[in-house]
């Protein structure tokens, strides 16, 4: 598991701490785990799994949480990202 993030997943967490000011982050970049499985970049940091807290999720639904976030990370997922994991805790 890689938890050190490159310049695609600095540029989420910027946008992501940004957005939701969460009292609890973790992106893990886990792109060496599908390395040559479709979707996955060739540079990396394309699949990630995000876990996060924060009270911007509260009364919301797990479907509305999810947009919110992909929502604030458009660009990365139309352009590079190919999965991201996300789960409110």
């Amino acid at each position: 598991m890689q938890t050190d993030l490159g310049p695609i997943g600095q540029i989420m967490k910027t946008k992501l701490v940004a957005a939701f000011s969460p009292s609890f982050f973790e992106l893990i970049d886990e792109s060496n785990q599908h390395h040559g499985h479709s979707g996955a970049h060739p540079s990396g940091e394309s699949h990630f799994r995000l876990r996060i807290s924060s009270t911007a999720f509260q009364e919301k639904t797990r479907v509305q949480q999810h947009r919110m976030i992909n929502e604030a990370l458009a660009t990365e997922l139309k352009a590079r990202v190919h999965a991201l994991a996300i789960e409110i805790i």
